[in-house]
């Protein structure tokens, strides 16, 4: 499994950036791709979890409405477009992929079993 993180940058408060996650080594469907941030001092954090075999996709209440994720299953791509940037969604943005029936099952995201990571990009909003 290989998670390229890219379209990361420095972007005014208010601005938008859409950051892509290019995935291979694996069936598209047979994972949930997560994007997870972590600010300077702060543990990682959920962003946006999705799966595209189950058709779901889950916001944290932080982006809710301001962040949108977007798939391409023949480039086997994940977008996630981020609009109304505030300087609190200054972080480093991780692509992460976990196995299909144990990161989600039940109604229930499970963000532990996102097991696979890419390198992460640096998102900077600045005031």
């Amino acid at each position: 499994v290989q998670l390229v993180e890219s379209g990361g940058g420095l972007v005014q408060a208010g601005g938008s950036l859409r950051l892509s996650c290019a995935a291979s080594g694996f069936t598209f469907d047979d994972y949930a791709i997560g994007w997870f941030r972590q600010a300077p001092g702060k543990d990682r954090e959920v962003v946006s979890l999705t799966s595209s075999y189950d058709a779901t996709t889950y916001y944290a209440d932080t982006v809710k409405g301001r962040f949108t994720v977007s798939s391409d299953n023949a480039l086997n791509t994940v977008y996630l477009q981020m609009s109304s940037l505030v300087p609190e969604d200054t972080a480093v943005y991780y692509c992460s992929a976990g196995p299909r029936g144990l990161s989600y099952w039940g109604g229930t995201w499970y963000p532990e079993a996102f097991g696979s990571w890419g390198r992460g990009t640096q998102v900077t909003v600045s005031s």
